[in-house]
């Protein structure tokens, strides 16, 4: 399946629509110039509806929040649902900042998203109300089976996947549940890495479905990570790690690609 997207989405070369932070602005454009789909990174408010109407998909960042950014991600998922246009919403800081996890629901709800998208902490934050955690990390002491619980509630909820990211990768239809097993713990020792993981599964939303973008970004991210870590060094393990999205071949994917599907029970 992941090898399929790719191939699809080199060939599509789509153009993707990233209202995103500074902080990781720039590794969101290579990792989705990486995998042969055209970045633009528009956020003014008077340019955001110009360039959605024209995207393939749109990936929405909550990361260093601004008003005119917060402007701007809503008239772009308006734009997208009108022109049915799928879209990424990552609700970075959700779980350590109301304000974020407010807009995040609000937006959701309004506008459904293709796929949903956030740390652990940040998908339980969304699910339950008194849930918080410190900072934009994931928490530790969540369990997956709390957190799976939370991400299958919110995808049926919204009708959408959700992608709960950590040390094992959860995304969820509500129906179904895969386990992404592919990762190192040194994809959490530079930053960005989850905001690439974001902008992947934007960029494969225009060749497949939420749900397998969602399986495919995580899927490639991790492997790619496992590849990197063969480096010393955080800088060196970035520069690899970019190297490993553009490079990885068709084989090394299906030598390495864990998982663990899982049918959930009927809400």
């Amino acid at each position: 399946m992941i090898n399929e997207i790719r191939d699809k989405l080199t060939k599509l070369h789509p153009l993707i629509h990233c209202i995103t932070n500074p902080i990781s602005i720039n590794q969101c454009a290579n990792a989705i110039l990486a995998v042969g789909a055209r970045p633009m990174m528009a956020e003014h408010p008077d340019e955001t509806a110009v360039i959605t109407r024209t995207a393939g998909a749109l990936m929405l960042n909550l990361g260093n929040f601004t008003d005119v950014r917060a402007r701007s991600m809503m008239i772009s998922a308006r734009t997208a649902s009108e022109h049915g246009i799928p879209f990424v919403l990552d609700a970075c800081g959700a779980a350590c900042l109301a304000n974020r996890r407010e807009y995040a629901l609000n937006l959701a709800n309004t506008y459904r998203p293709a796929v949903l998208k956030g740390n652990r902490s940040e998908i339980m934050a969304l699910y339950d109300n008194e849930y918080s955690s410190s900072g934009v990390d994931a928490d530790s002491s969540l369990t997956i089976d709390d957190s799976d619980y939370a991400a299958a509630a919110l995808a049926r909820k919204y009708g959408c996947t959700v992608l709960a990211s950590g040390a094992v990768d959860t995304v969820t239809d509500g129906q179904r549940l895969t386990h992404i097993l592919n990762g190192t713990p040194r994809l959490a020792t530079v930053t960005g890495t989850g905001c690439m993981q974001g902008a992947l599964c934007a960029a494969f939303l225009p060749v497949c479905t939420g749900y397998d973008a969602a399986v495919s970004a995580s899927s490639l991210l991790g492997i790619c990570g496992e590849l990197a870590a063969v480096t010393e060094g955080s800088g060196s393990f970035a520069v690899a790690l970019m190297d490993g999205i553009s490079t990885v071949t068709d084989s090394e994917i299906s030598q390495r690609l864990r998982m663990e599907e899982i049918r959930l029970e009927k809400a």
